[in-house]
C-alpha cells in the first residue's frame, strides 16, 4: 500500500512539473485587478491548446497561439474579493488565490519613484501604521532588452504590512494609503522604475519613431549587446574627443608632468564613474588633479590620502610612480620629502574596477574628506576639481547601463505589463533629462501617448514636478531644472493629466528629498478629484495671464482655492512678504522684484530698475527656495515665466 501511495505521489508531482499552462507573473497570489474595466488575463500553454479561465463566477475561453500564448478578457467587476483565478487546459491547471478587485496604478520613473518607504521621513512611525492588507505592491526588477519582452523574469505581489512596506515605493504607498482611506477599496501598485534613468529609455521604439526629432536616433538601434557596446564605445570616444586609433603609447603621455588634462571630464571624485557621464564603462581609467604645494611643505614628508579603491592601482606625482598595488580602505600613502615641487604638481591615479563590491566598477568610495595632502602642520584638500578619462587602449567593456540604449527599459519593464488593466500612472522622472529640457516638451507627451496606445487604455497620468536641487540661481544665469518644470507643466495640455508641485518639499543639497508623504498626498488630490469625483482642490496655483500696466505687471492665477487661513493666495512668510519673483524689460535683463498679493488670485509685480516691464518669472531656479507663494489650502504655486525667450537647454538633443 505504501509503495502504491509513493508511486501515485510521484505521478502527481510529475504531472505538475510538466504542466505547461501558466499565468503571466503579474497574475500571482494577492494580485489586485482593476474594477469597472474589462480585465485582460493572459499566460502560456501548449500551442493551439484551448484554455478556460474562471474568476468571480465568470468563465472565459481562449485558444493559445502558435507560441503558446493565450488571453481572455473578463467583463468589468466591482471592487471586492478575495477571489480565486483559475485556468485549466489539457496540459494542466494553474490557480491564483487572494485576488482583489480595486484600483490599480502603475508607478514609474527614476530614483525618486524608486525611493523606498524605509528611506522616507518618519519610517519608524510609518512602519508601525502600515498594516493595510488591501494595499498590494508588485515590484518589477531592473531589466534591459533590445526587443520587446512578453514576460517578466521575476516578481510577485506583496501585501502591505509592517514587515513588507519598507520596500514599497514611498511615493506610491503614501498615494495608495490616502486613496484607500478615502475610498475604502483595494489599491494595487505596479512599480516599475529605475534610478537615474532617462525618459527615452521608457518609450517604445514605435513611439520614438513617431517623433521626427527622435526618429533618427532609434531607427537603426543595435539588435545585439555586442553591437550596442561597439556603438557606445564609438559615441563615448566622440563625446570625450578621443581618437578611435588611440594606443597604449598615447596613454602613457597622460603621465607627462606637463600634460594638459583640460579635455577630460571634470568631476567630483567620489562615486561610480557610470554616473559621471561614462555610460557604464568598465576597465581601467585615469584620475588626475593639479595641486599647488607651498614651499615649506616640499621639504617635509607628507601623507597623500586618496579615499578607497581596492583595485590594483598606480599613483604618480609629476610623472614619477610613488605607489603601486592594492590598498584596502582609505589609501594613505607616505610621500618622502622633496617628492613635491613648490607650486603646481600633477597627481595621476591609474585605477581599475573595485573588487569589493564587484558591481561598483570604476570610481572611488568613501568620503571626499579622505582626499588630501598633509604634513604635520597643514592639510590641502583634494576633494574637488578632479579630471577623469577611461583607458580606451586597454581591454574594457560596458555594463548593461540603463541609459545606453533607448527603449531598452520599455522593452523589458513595461512591454511585459501590457495590457494589464489599470486606472492610471504616477510618473516621477526628469532629473536625468534636465540637461535637455526643451526636448522634454516632446518626450513627456510622447511617452503618455505611447503608453496609452500600447496598453489600449486612456489611463490617467499624474506627474511629480521636479523638486528643488542645486543652486538658487537667477533668471539671468538660466536653469535647466526650471525649464524641465516648464516642460512638465506644458504636458498638462493633454487630457486626463495632472501634476504635483513639490519645490517646497525638496532639499537643495540632496537630489532625493525624504519627504515623500506630501508628494504622495498631492498626487492623491489629483486622483481623488479627477478620477473619483471628490469636491476638492487638487492643483497648485497656476499662472493664467499677465497684464502690463505702466511699471507694473499684474499676474493672474488659476486654481486658487480657499483654505483654513482664508481665501485665495497667501505668502508663506512670517512677515507676509512675497519672494521669488523677477521682472525684466525689453533688454531681457531680470531684476529681483517686489511682489504683492492684490486680490484673491492676482499678484502685482514691479521693480524700480524696470520702468517698462515685458516679462515676469517666478521660482525660475534649480532650487527656488525663496519662492513662497501658496494657495491658502497649502499648495505651492507653480513656477512659471511669461516670456518665450530661448533657454539654456534650447539646443541640446537626445543622442542614442
Amino acid at each position: 500500500m505504501k509503495t502504491r501511495f509513493t508511486i501515485l505521489l510521484l505521478l502527481l508531482v510529475n504531472v505538475a512539473a510538466f504542466s505547461q499552462i501558466r499565468l503571466a507573473r503579474l497574475f500571482s497570489d494577492h494580485v489586485v485587478l482593476q474594477r469597472q474595466k474589462p480585465i485582460p488575463v493572459w499566460g502560456w500553454a501548449k500551442p493551439r491548446e484551448t484554455v478556460k479561465a474562471t474568476l468571480a463566477g465568470q468563465t472565459q475561453q481562449a485558444k493559445a497561439d502558435a507560441s503558446g500564448k493565450w488571453m481572455v478578457t473578463f467583463t468589468a467587476l466591482e471592487a471586492g474579493g478575495p477571489h480565486t483565478l483559475s485556468v485549466t487546459a489539457k496540459s494542466g491547471n494553474a490557480q491564483v488565490s487572494d485576488v482583489l478587485i480595486g484600483e490599480v496604478w502603475l508607478c514609474s520613473g527614476q530614483s525618486n519613484m524608486e525611493f523606498m518607504v524605509k528611506q522616507a521621513d518618519n519610517y519608524a512611525v510609518e512602519k508601525k501604521n502600515a498594516d493595510f492588507p488591501q494595499i498590494r505592491h508588485f515590484k518589477v526588477d531592473h531589466e534591459l532588452a533590445l526587443t520587446p519582452q512578453t514576460e517578466l523574469k521575476t516578481g510577485d505581489w506583496k501585501v502591505a504590512s509592517s514587515e513588507t512596506v519598507g520596500d514599497f515605493t514611498a511615493v506610491g504607498f503614501f498615494f495608495a494609503r490616502e486613496l484607500y482611506q478615502k475610498l475604502n477599496i483595494p489599491i494595487g501598485l505596479v512599480h516599475s522604475s529605475w534610478g537615474g534613468s532617462q525618459i527615452e529609455g521608457w518609450i517604445s521604439k514605435e513611439g520614438m519613431m513617431s517623433n521626427a526629432e527622435l526618429r533618427p536616433t532609434v531607427q537603426n538601434l543595435p539588435t545585439t549587446w555586442q553591437a550596442a557596446d561597439s556603438l557606445i564605445d564609438v559615441r563615448l570616444r566622440q563625446q570625450l574627443h578621443v581618437s578611435p586609433n588611440l594606443t597604449a603609447a598615447d596613454e602613457k603621455k597622460y603621465l607627462d608632468p606637463n600634460y594638459d588634462f583640460a579635455g577630460w571630464i571634470k568631476s567630483d571624485p567620489i562615486g561610480q564613474w557610470e554616473w559621471k557621464g561614462l555610460r557604464g564603462f568598465m576597465g581601467q581609467g585615469y584620475m588626475a588633479r593639479i595641486v599647488t604645494i607651498p614651499d615649506e611643505m616640499v621639504t617635509e614628508p607628507t601623507t597623500l590620502a586618496l579615499a578607497e579603491n581596492d583595485s590594483p592601482n598606480q599613483i604618480y606625482i609629476n610623472g614619477k610612480l610613488v605607489s603601486e598595488g592594492v590598498l584596502s580602505g582609505v589609501r594613505k600613502i607616505t610621500i618622502p620629502a622633496n617628492s613635491w615641487k613648490a607650486g603646481t604638481n600633477h597627481i595621476v591615479m591609474k585605477l581599475g574596477n573595485m573588487a569589493n563590491p564587484s558591481w561598483y566598477g570604476l570610481g572611488l568610495k568613501g568620503s571626499a574628506d579622505d582626499l588630501y595632502v598633509a604634513d604635520k602642520l597643514q592639510r590641502i584638500s583634494l576633494a574637488h576639481d578632479w579630471r577623469l578619462l577611461p583607458a580606451f587602449a586597454e581591454k574594457h567593456e560596458y555594463k548593461r547601463f540603463m541609459n545606453n540604449v533607448a527603449v531598452s527599459m520599455y522593452n523589458a519593464m513595461i512591454a511585459p505589463l501590457e495590457p494589464f488593466a489599470m486606472r492610471g500612472v504616477l510618473w516621477y522622472q526628469g532629473e536625468t533629462n534636465a540637461g535637455r529640457s526643451y526636448q522634454y516638451r516632446q518626450a513627456m507627451p510622447l511617452l503618455i501617448t505611447d503608453w496609452r496606445q500600447k496598453f489600449g487604455q486612456d489611463m490617467s497620468f499624474y506627474i511629480v514636478q521636479l523638486s528643488s536641487y542645486g543652486p538658487n540661481q537667477n533668471s539671468n544665469k538660466g536653469s535647466g531644472w526650471a525649464e524641465l518644470r516648464e516642460a512638465q507643466t506644458m504636458t498638462l495640455s493633454l487630457p486626463k493629466t495632472g501634476m504635483a508641485v513639490t519645490t517646497d518639499v525638496g532639499n537643495p543639497a540632496d537630489i532625493h528629498p525624504t519627504n515623500k508623504q506630501d508628494v504622495g498626498h498631492r498626487l492623491a488630490l489629483n486622483a481623488l478629484k479627477l478620477d473619483y469625483g471628490q469636491d476638492i482642490n487638487y492643483s497648485s496655483p497656476m499662472f493664467d495671464k499677465v497684464n502690463f500696466e505702466g511699471n507694473k505687471a499684474i499676474v493672474t492665477f488659476k486654481h486658487v482655492a480657499d483654505g483654513p487661513s482664508g481665501p485665495g493666495l497667501v505668502a508663506k512668510d512670517a512677515y507676509g512678504y512675497l519672494k521669488g519673483f523677477e521682472i525684466a524689460g525689453g533688454d531681457k535683463v531680470f531684476h529681483y522684484a517686489k511682489a504683492e498679493i492684490n486680490a484673491k488670485n492676482t499678484v502685482v509685480v514691479s521693480s524700480p530698475d524696470v520702468p517698462k516691464p515685458v516679462a515676469v518669472r517666478y521660482g525660475w531656479a534649480d532650487s527656488p527656495v525663496d519662492a513662497n507663494l501658496f494657495s491658502s489650502d497649502g499648495l505651492p504655486a507653480n513656477s512659471f515665466r511669461t516670456d518665450t525667450w530661448p533657454g539654456v537647454t534650447a539646443n541640446t538633443r537626445f543622442d542614442f
